[in-house]
C-alpha cells in the first residue's frame, strides 16, 4: 500500500509507527486502544471478519485484499456466523432446501 523513498516496502517499524500517530491523533483513546485500533492487522481483520458475515461472497473479499480465496477461508471462515438463518430462507423461497431424511 505505502512505498519507501527509493520504492521498496516500507519496514513494519515504520508503519507501526505512523499507524499509532495516526489513531493518537485522530481517534478518541477509548477507540485507539480497542482490539480493532491497536494494530493495522485487527482493523483488516475485523473488515474481512464483517464483509464475511454480511454475506460478501468469499471470491469477492479475497480479490478486493489481494488473497485467494483458500488462504482467505483458511483464516477467516470459523469467524463467519450468523448466516444460516438467511441461507435457510433463501433456499426455501427457491424451492431448494432438501427435505429432512425419514425416521420410519
Amino acid at each position: 500500500m505505502f512505498q519507501g523513498e527509493p520504492g521498496g516496502i516500507l519496514a513494519g517499524s515504520v508503519i507501526r509507527r505512523a499507524w499509532r500517530s495516526a489513531r493518537k491523533a485522530v481517534l478518541p483513546p477509548h477507540v485507539s486502544e480497542s482490539p480493532t485500533g491497536r494494530r493495522v492487522y485487527d482493523n483488516r481483520n475485523t473488515r474481512l471478519t464483517k464483509w464475511l458475515n454480511d454475506g460478501i461472497p468469499p471470491a469477492q473479499v479475497a480479490e478486493w485484499v489481494g488473497n485467494s480465496v483458500a488462504v482467505l477461508l483458511a483464516t477467516y471462515a470459523r469467524c463467519v456466523e450468523g448466516q444460516l438463518p438467511d441461507l435457510k430462507r433463501r433456499l426455501e423461497a427457491a424451492g431448494d432446501l432438501p427435505e429432512p431424511p425419514s425416521t420410519g
